[in-house]
């Protein structure tokens, strides 16, 4: 394959999930996207790559391999007279007992069809990582601008759906379930969509740190647009209207600061401790204010308004599915069970709005074990490089990125989208080859042109 050609694989496929891969209602894209996805894992998997896969991500593959055996080992049916004793379990063998029924051999999940769909949506992340790890088929800076890119035309949108005189009977929403009246983009949640705009901030400083090294008219260039773009995020995180890009955003830029600050500048140590505590803050202010909030500070009356006590119900019923988990995609049918009735609304919660609570109640024990080793193996890859002198300002980018879309995570489920859950996939592919050096053929490339002008 030409290595142009070859070099916008990754790229592609990102901006083809951050179109298409904007909420689960789309069933119909989120399966071309699988599709795609699995194209992509198979030709790496059988094809020749450039070069051997670095250990980082030989790691990060091993623990993605872990985790798809978990979950399967969550699907194998098992003789009643096991499962029937595992935790609330029971009740479900009592009431086919109730009914005159045998109690059949049953799987660990209490929702298996639900887990297999959960687990297909690991596809277009696993395969943009592997398009990159394996085939090498990207370039840092083509994946950047794909971003950008998708971020932008979602912003425009955006700006059609917030400018509708009714925003009920706006031809602009694409999903029926979403925000109304919010600029959404692509996605059905204005916070996800916030999350998106938010780890776009790096990306943008990124592309301005790599082109110090050109002329400086090109450089001057490059500022210009990247300053332009970047007040085109600010206005769609205005237009979007949502707390978690808000209380993110200013966090974001003080660490994208620091892809742009000389090494030795003095005031990097202070950049990154205004970081951290606007990140400390955001956080405080997102658990204390009620989910769908317009503004910080309200308070909430009900279970569905409430992250608190969206955690609390979660974590009565991980206390009782403990240590099996109840199955990956079981939540929707483990909570309800756990509800207080005079706290029950005709709204009804569909995620625990934190990832890590809803994957230790779906995964138990293992969940645990998987989200420690994630953890540790992604600590290890910021240390490294913010660490390296020599590493790449895009895979500086995706620290910040990443490190948005995790924290986030702590009070919503972004990555239960296709969109954000790949913009992942292209950080940690990132983050495991931390100097993200061009292909061979670009540097041959670079290298004729530079003849030709001699």
């Amino acid at each position: 394959m030409d290595s142009r050609a070859r070099a916008a694989v990754a790229p592609a496929y990102l901006f083809a999930c951050l179109v298409l891969g904007g909420s689960a209602q789309g069933i119909w894209q989120i399966m071309l996207l699988q599709l795609a996805g699995l194209a992509i894992i198979g030709w790496a998997a059988w094809g020749n790559g450039d070069t051997p896969v670095a250990p980082p991500a030989r790691q990060l593959l091993w623990f993605a391999a872990l985790a798809i055996f978990v979950v399967l080992l969550q699907l194998v049916p098992l003789p009643s007279g096991i499962w029937a004793h595992l935790g609330p379990r029971g009740q479900i063998a009592r009431d086919f007992t109730a009914l005159g029924m045998q109690v059949p051999a049953e799987p660990l999940s209490v929702a298996p069809a639900e887990g297999l769909t959960a687990l297909l949506g690991i596809i277009p992340p696993l395969a943009l990582f592997c398009a990159m790890v394996r085939l090498k088929a990207y370039r840092p800076r083509w994946l950047a601008v794909a971003l950008i890119a998708g971020t932008v035309a979602g912003i425009a949108l955006g700006a059609l759906q917030a400018a509708s005189s009714s925003a009920a009977r706006s031809p602009w929403y694409i999903y029926d379930q979403t925000n109304l009246g919010r600029a959404v983009g692509f996605f059905a949640n204005a916070n996800h969509m916030g999350t998106l705009l938010v780890v776009t901030i790096p990306f943008l400083a990124a592309v301005i740190a790599s082109a110090k090294s050109r002329s400086m008219q090109r450089y001057s260039a490059v500022v210009a647009v990247s300053a332009g773009l970047g007040i085109v995020v600010l206005v769609g995180l205005a237009l979007n209207g949502s707390l978690a890009g808000y209380g993110l955003t200013l966090p974001a830029l003080a660490a994208s600061a620091l892809i742009i600050l000389p090494l030795a500048s003095r005031l990097r140590l202070w950049v990154v401790g205004l970081a951290v505590l606007l990140v400390v803050g955001a956080i405080t202010a997102l658990e204390t204010t009620p989910i769908g909030a317009s503004k910080i500070g309200e308070h909430s009356t009900t279970s569905v308004q409430s992250r608190g006590d969206i955690l609390a119900t979660t974590s009565r019923a991980i206390g009782d599915f403990m240590p099996f988990g109840s199955g990956l995609g079981s939540f929707q049918s483990v909570y309800p069970l756990y509800e207080r009735p005079e706290q029950v609304t005709v709204t009804f919660v569909v995620h625990a709005h934190n990832d890590y609570a809803e994957l230790i109640l779906e995964l138990g024990i293992a969940g645990i074990i998987l989200i420690l080793l994630f953890l540790a193996w992604w600590g290890a890859a910021v240390w490294r490089v913010w660490r390296t002198a020599e590493a790449s300002p895009f895979a500086r980018a995706a620290a910040i990125a990443s490190a948005a879309i995790l924290i986030h995570s702590l009070v919503d489920f972004p990555l239960r989208t296709e969109a954000i859950a790949a913009v992942l996939g292209m950080c940690l592919a990132l983050l495991a080859d931390s100097r993200a050096a061009p292909p061979k053929e670009e540097k041959a490339l670079r290298r004729g042109r530079h003849r030709e002008i001699r």
